[in-house]
């Protein structure tokens, strides 16, 4: 191992093998699983933001209601519970990724989105879920010369569109804000992102659907579903839940509607959490205003300011097992914490000599289009939603609102969008799908290598709407 190495292995050393945000003694004791027969008006599947804001929203709608949530593990074990803690209001994973695909919605869309924060916002304070929102924005930093003219080119496409609330900077103004050696540029949303703690979030959102007479089952894994009389029934490993309507908030894990399972694909996601910032190393980054931060490359990082002053630090890996299958196995990657820990000393050579605390990983449900996708099933009596894409800390409570509006059979502002009426692509069974993904990650790193320029496959996924993104 080169000298180098050792020393981004050494800052590794006392990282433990678990999520820093599920190590909390403030969290809750899981709640019993469900044994016998249940009925109810709505049954929901899944303990993660998904399932949790379906609940809450449901009861919101009419307290009547009788709702049942079910949790194959914990709230909040997964995906929900170990994300970087970015709550975005974009739906579409984005301006550039909406534009190119539903540029005629797209004003209603971001209108929808910054609702969709102001909500989350309001739902925290009224609550009071403490889980550390902060409304600080993000800025995505250019590193590369190029990234430079893409970054202008979003800020005068969306100056053009009346999309407001973004602010170019230069090398100074972003290195002001936060210094890196790396960062040439930046552009600050400063309205469309709130940070926040994600296991405390989905710990919250438990804690509110009980408040208002939800049930809800831990460890209690939902195995097959089927119609009964004028319902469903759902079979867990001690009973069954006979309900009028179904909502299916299960994301990156097989749906219990086999048909939808082609359009998601598990991808693998890594981060490391330092230990806390000394007043010196503080001062020596700046980051007084607490953005979230990412850069603009193909293969990108992300990485945020805790309010206990540690730098979480992930992305860049995207690693796609073949077949699909979800796997504990590979939720710890050695050889990726290395890559993440030798770039993170790169961007910021100032901080050489801090320790990680936490490294871990955790699967994704990606799209073909990167952003949420919903239907119904079983006649309108199941709805779905998924494909977040690893923007589904905010995006899911308006996932929850279209699940909630198609069982109800409504035509609303948002089952009329055009997101919301077609479907993504379905990915190809293997040894197709691994090859394609294989092949398109080698393309977007040769890309950032090279310029930005992307290569005849990139262009022709382009034009075909399909992609792969970390």
């Amino acid at each position: 191992m080169a000298p180098a190495a050792m020393t981004f292995a050494s800052s590794l050393s006392d990282a433990q093998p678990v999520p820093f945000w599920l190590e909390d003694p403030g969290k809750p004791a899981a709640l019993p699983a469900l044994t016998g027969d249940e009925k109810t008006d709505l049954l929901v599947v899944g303990g993660g933001y998904s399932g949790l804001w379906t609940a809450l929203l449901a009861k919101e709608r009419d307290p009547r209601r009788d709702v049942v949530l079910i949790e194959g593990r914990e709230v909040g074990w997964a995906a929900s519970g170990r994300n970087g803690g970015f709550c975005a209001a974009s739906l579409t994973h984005g301006l550039a990724n909406g534009l190119a695909r539903w540029p005629g919605d797209m004003a209603r869309l971001e209108e929808l989105g910054a609702r969709n924060l102001d909500a989350i916002e309001d739902a925290v304070a009224r609550h009071g879920i403490d889980c550390d929102f902060e409304r600080t924005g993000e800025i995505d930093v250019a590193t590369e010369p190029h990234q430079l003219e893409e970054l202008r080119e979003m800020h005068e496409e969306a100056g053009r569109l009346g999309f407001g609330g973004l602010e170019l900077m230069d090398r100074d103004a972003v290195r002001a804000e936060v210094d890196s050696p790396t960062f040439l540029g930046g552009l600050w949303d400063r309205k469309g992102v709130a940070m926040l703690n994600p296991a405390r979030l989905a710990w919250g959102l438990k804690r509110a659907c009980l408040g208002l007479g939800v049930r809800i089952y831990e460890n209690t894994r939902a195995l097959d579903l089927s119609p009964a009389g004028a319902g469903m029934a759902v079979r867990t490993s001690y009973g069954r839940v006979y309900a009028r309507r179904v909502a299916l908030g299960t994301n990156v894990f097989p749906s219990l509607v086999k048909r939808i399972r082609p359009y998601t694909v598990p991808v693998y996601d890594y981060a490391l959490m330092t230990e806390p910032l000394s007043p010196g190393q503080r001062d020596a980054i700046g980051w007084r205003n607490r953005q979230g931060l990412g850069d603009s490359a193909n293969q990108f990082h992300y990485f945020r300011i805790t309010a206990d002053d540690r730098i979480l630090w992930g992305g860049y890996d995207a690693i796609y097992p073949y077949g699909g299958k979800v796997t504990a196995e590979l939720d710890h990657r050695p050889e990726t914490y290395l890559k993440l820990a030798g770039q993170f000393f790169e961007c910021f050579p100032q901080l050489e000599g801090l320790r990680f605390t936490h490294a871990w990983g955790g699967a994704i449900d990606t799209c073909s289009r990167f952003s949420a996708f919903f239907g119904t099933a079983h006649g309108g009596k199941v709805a779905y939603a998924a494909g977040y894409t690893g923007l589904g800390v905010g995006a899911t409570r308006f996932g929850a609102d279209v699940m909630l509006d198609l069982l109800a059979g409504e035509r609303t502002e948002r089952t009329e969008l055009e997101m919301v009426r077609k479907k993504p692509l379905p990915f190809p069974p293997e040894p197709v799908a691994w090859a394609g993904i294989g092949i398109t990650k080698w393309s977007l790193a040769r890309a950032d290598a090279r310029g930005g320029r992307r290569n005849l496959w990139l262009r022709t996924m382009d034009r075909l709407g399909l992609g792969f993104d970390s």
